[in-house]
């Protein structure tokens, strides 16, 4: 594992305890050095985003990002991008599109803002491509996760 003094190899993320409370973390990417915390009312010191807010950040800048990236290829007059999102539960039994059915699941809202002279084809559109970026295809579809100890 890469020293948290120096930068790690792009596409690794290293996360350690910092030392400066229960649940916050150091968060190494490549040159980056972020925080992450839990909120004080579940025991954290709130010295940065909690997991969730990271997830959901992924998930928001990639939205943002193809987006981007398709309406520039396209030539469409897309200026602005925002996307907005909340993590939560619900009951599995209030999900008709949902295969559990009992218990919880997890629901992410996200709400999508256009800005630009876009016509309602090309607005349509980009809400398609929306799900067809690459966070939003990983965070769908069958996911395995390896964990190994040093």
């Amino acid at each position: 594992m890469a020293d948290l003094a120096t930068a790690v190899e792009p596409g690794i993320v290293v996360v350690e305890d910092n030392g400066t409370g229960p649940f916050s973390e150091t968060v190494r990417s490549g040159a980056h050095v972020l925080a992450a915390d839990e909120p004080v009312a579940k025991g954290g010191n709130d010295t940065g985003p909690d997991p969730y807010a990271y997830l959901l950040a992924g998930l928001g800048a990639c939205t943002a990002m193809t987006l981007r990236m398709y309406a520039r290829q396209k030539k469409w007059p897309l200026e602005k991008v925002r996307v907005q999102l909340q993590h939560g539960k619900i009951h599995a039994a209030d999900c008709e599109s949902c295969e559990t059915k009992e218990g919880k699941v997890d629901r992410i809202q996200r709400t999508i803002e256009l800005e630009g002279p876009l016509d309602d084809a090309q607005r349509k559109r980009l809400m398609e491509i929306a799900d067809r970026c690459p966070v939003h295809r990983t965070l769908t579809s069958e996911i395995l996760i390896q964990t190994s100890a040093r």
